[in-house]
């Protein structure tokens, strides 16, 4: 049986269905049209445009095209810093455009639209996290990089899903406990590979958590040869079948390595622009949820990366509306968990 949070995400999701927010199907004139439109406007704006692995094929194509980022959402941030753009254009959700503004304070941050959220992000409130938190003080503290900047300053790491192992074994190594926030599915397979002792946070991705291996098993009955790619937001039964396990980018790079030709992909489809561009020849299927069938238009796609588009886009760069403010002391406390992460991953 659902609980109300969970029964909360589901109807939040629908809403968003409801109101159209998914891509406009467009001919290829009009695309055209407003790709030169956006590129004149990033050039005279002294922008540059960074698109997460999850955006729809066109504006990642945008992005590659008008020499941005198209990644995920820590190296979105950190080419954005070195960038030396003024301006930076994060097509994601709000936490990406939140994480730019942390790492680049001196830039204006502008999103095609401030409300593209995730579910993860607001399946931690940051009051009810500070007292989970304080209600456990010999814990060390780490967030998973889909949170707010409230909560990034409560911690004490913030880790993404490729370095999120490496730290929880050097802070198991350091004898240390964690509370882990917010997925639990990550955080399950890190506590699982690591053996460090963690208290979870309840949250999850409405898009990786419906994911079933019932389905993966029918599927492969079609395709055998297939190979099985898993993104750890995933629950456990499909980390157990995977053939590789991952973030976007280890995924992408597994997608290259393996010798299949066939991959069922367990994370949102929008990473299938990049993976047909690292490994062309090579088929990548959706992995089927357990939604109201395998072709539904909400399978494996999240619809808050889908109200990212060529219109807000456009109009954004006309306007300069949907700008990312964070608190300048908040920027302070976020950063240092983050800058925490940096400087250990450039150790390894």
């Amino acid at each position: 049986m659902l609980n109300k949070k969970e029964i909360s995400d589901r109807v939040l999701i629908q809403e968003h269905f409801a109101n159209e927010h998914l891509p406009s199907q467009m001919s290829a004139e009009v695309i055209a049209d407003y790709k030169a439109r956006i590129k004149q406007l990033l050039k005279e704006k002294d922008a540059c445009l960074v698109a997460h692995y999850y955006t729809d094929d066109v504006m990642q194509e945008l992005a590659d095209e008008t020499g941005g980022c198209v990644s995920d959402s820590l190296e979105m941030a950190r080419f954005g810093a070195n960038h030396p753009a003024s301006t930076l254009i994060v097509a994601g959700v709000r936490f990406m455009g939140e994480t730019a503004k942390i790492l680049s304070p001196e830039k204006r941050i502008l999103m095609p639209t401030l409300e593209a959220t995730c579910s993860l992000d607001i399946g931690c409130p940051v009051e009810e996290f500070s007292a989970f938190c304080d209600a456990h003080p010999d814990h060390e503290v780490v967030v998973y990089a889909n949170t707010s900047a409230a909560v990034k300053a409560r911690a004490d790491w913030v880790v993404t899903s490729s370095i999120a192992l490496k730290v929880a074994e050097h802070l198991a190594d350091e004898g240390k406990k964690i509370i882990w926030a917010p997925d639990k599915h990550l955080g399950s397979y890190v506590q699982r590979e690591s053996g460090v002792e963690m208290l979870m946070w309840d949250g999850m991705c409405i898009v990786h958590d419906e994911f079933r291996a019932k389905g993966v098993h029918d599927m492969r009955k079609v395709y055998p040869d297939a190979a099985l790619l898993v993104h750890p937001e995933s629950p456990a039964s499909m980390v157990e079948l995977a053939d590789a396990v991952g973030s976007t980018s280890q995924l992408i790079k597994a997608a290259q390595e393996l010798p299949n030709k066939q991959f069922i992909v367990a994370t949102d489809r929008g990473i299938f622009y990049k993976m047909r561009q690292a490994a062309p020849g090579k088929e990548f299927i959706a992995a089927p949820t357990g939604g109201s069938g395998a072709t539904c238009r909400s399978c494996a796609h999240c619809p808050w990366m889908a109200m990212n588009g060529l219109e807000n886009l456009l109009h954004v760069l006309e306007t300069g509306d949907q700008e990312v403010h964070v608190d300048a002391a908040l920027i302070e406390d976020a950063r240092k968990p983050l800058q925490r992460m940096l400087d250990f991953n450039a150790q390894q």
